[in-house]
């Protein structure tokens, strides 16, 4: 069987060439000479302040169970200097995060930096949002291509879908990539 196949919406197979979009994130299913190929494609993603603050704060939720899984190749993340400023200084805030240290507080980001894409930002798109560290993400997340903004101020990126990123809620990219609480 030649050609390129995917699966479509309802889970039969069907012939294309080309990509298709199942729930946000992409795949590729080649048939080639009797050898499979799924070049099934990560998410890339940039997580905003407030979903790490919240993951950090307490060990329920969705925030927490996406932190957990950064560095475990469900999804690319990635990172810029001013968004790991702005995080460490909203995280080292005193009584932000009851309960950890900023020794805790310093290992987290080292392993987010260790795990993450890092990305420097070459232009500014300012003022498009509302809010300057908004526009930090959505600056970031346009140099990256990402597919998502991780957020729980989803209002807060109302115009960032001019750049092709959906916003989303941590609940909401667990249950794009198949993961459940």
């Amino acid at each position: 069987m030649q050609g390129y196949h995917f699966p479509v919406a309802d889970g039969r197979f069907g012939g294309g060439n080309g990509w298709k979009k199942e729930g946000h994130v992409k795949f590729f299913i080649v048939f080639s000479f009797g050898i499979t190929y799924n070049t099934t494609m990560k998410p890339s993603i940039v997580i905003d302040t407030s979903v790490f603050i919240a993951g950090l704060r307490s060990r329920h939720g969705a925030s927490f169970k996406l932190l957990k899984l950064i560095g475990k190749k469900k999804f690319d993340l990635n990172i810029s200097v001013p968004q790991i400023l702005e995080l460490e200084s909203v995280a080292k805030r005193p009584g932000k995060l009851p309960g950890l240290s900023k020794g805790d507080i310093d290992d987290v980001i080292d392993y987010v930096c260790r795990v993450s894409h890092h990305r420097m930002i070459h232009f500014l798109w300012r003022p498009v949002l509302k809010d300057p560290g908004d526009d930090l993400i959505l600056e970031l997340a346009v140099e990256a291509e990402c597919d998502y903004i991780v957020t729980h101020n989803v209002r807060d990126f109302d115009g960032a879908e001019e750049f092709n990123i959906s916003i989303v809620t941590p609940r909401r990219f667990l249950g794009i990539i198949g993961v459940g609480l």
